[in-house]
């Protein structure tokens, strides 16, 4: 599918926001300290001998836009190289398919297992750790389930849902919440089935909206929560290691540049925003939106994992 006709199309499968090109933005610099899999270190000029370079498409997960971030990274990334960013906005699984057809030039994810499977197929290749947070099991303030007893034990927590009947909504649409859901389902040795366990087919932010309208369970990411809260009735009982919970309900967010030598793509701009978001001004912008809690900047360790760039021997999400 050609990019162009699919994003004409896109609002019958997903958001499209841009950031508008701002102008006058330096091409000096694609972020301090940027890195990609071949120990290549320094600027990136998106800009050069390419005609199109003010235009980056980007394929996300809904809980990294939901929250806000990506307007304030697209802010500093456009005043930086003067482009565009055309913001497709989906479920992992939904944004990883889309690179995976071509049609973008770039994901953030959050699911290790579906970027693995993207990366081994060949269509990513660069991938970066970006930033965590975690998940947290949120419900009414009458916990009809009584998962307060339960403490910061997701497992405990699920079982407890599936034994009382009560409401619980899913995303149900393969997203990274979705996956780490169904993760947590089968641990809890729960197949999730009847009137009490019901999908939404939504983003982070709608189906956290819903449950609160309609008193339900659900699993959520710090972030989405941390934002809605205020127009939300729904209580958090268990949290993941940001909270002081298990490393089980940990978060982690990748940048995954599409692989040029499959697709039509815009490699170097891709490659310059990865190096922005991974550089210190992206992370520092990462650091300082809301909360310490809302997302953690994860890439600039002073000695990355090198298994950050390929498909991890095990694999998670």
């Amino acid at each position: 599918m050609l990019r162009r006709r699919y994003l004409q199309t896109v609002g019958t499968t997903g958001v499209i926001a841009t950031a508008g090109c701002l102008g006058g933005g330096s091409t000096s610099d694609a972020g301090d300290g940027v890195n990609d899999a071949g120990g290549r270190s320094g600027a990136v000029d998106p800009t050069e001998d390419d005609p199109a370079a003010d235009d980056l498409v980007l394929a996300t997960a809904t809980t990294a836009y939901d929250t806000g971030l990506l307007d304030a990274l697209h802010e500093g990334f456009s005043a930086r190289f003067g482009v565009r960013v055309k913001t497709l906005v989906q479920g992992t699984g939904a944004a990883l398919r889309t690179a995976a057809d071509g049609d973008a030039d770039v994901v953030i994810t959050h699911a290790r297992s579906a970027e693995d499977e993207f990366l081994r197929a060949g269509h990513g290749i660069n991938r970066r750790d970006l930033m965590h947070n975690d998940f947290l099991v949120v419900g009414p303030s009458d916990d009809p389930a009584g998962i307060e007893s339960v403490g910061n034990d997701p497992i405990g927590a699920f079982r407890a849902i599936s034994e009382s009947d009560a409401l619980f909504l899913s995303r149900g649409d393969d997203s990274g919440t979705h996956r780490k859901e169904q993760t947590l389902w089968d641990e809890a040795g729960v197949a999730p089935t009847g009137r009490w366990y019901q999908a939404t087919g939504d983003g982070m932010g709608d189906t956290l909206r819903q449950a609160s309208r309609r008193g339900a369970y659900t699993l959520v990411d710090r972030g989405t929560y941390s934002v809605v809260t205020d127009s939300s009735s729904l209580v958090a009982f268990v949290e993941g290691p940001l909270g002081g919970g298990p490393d089980v309900l940990r978060n982690d967010y990748a940048v995954i540049a599409t692989n040029p030598a499959r697709h039509d793509v815009n490699y170097a701009l891709a490659m310059a925003y990865i190096g922005y978001l991974t550089g210190t001004e992206g992370q520092q912008i990462i650091h300082d939106f809301g909360d310490s809690t809302l997302f953690v900047p994860d890439a600039l360790a002073e000695n990355p994992p090198s298994k950050q760039y390929l498909p991890a021997t095990t694999g998670g999400d």
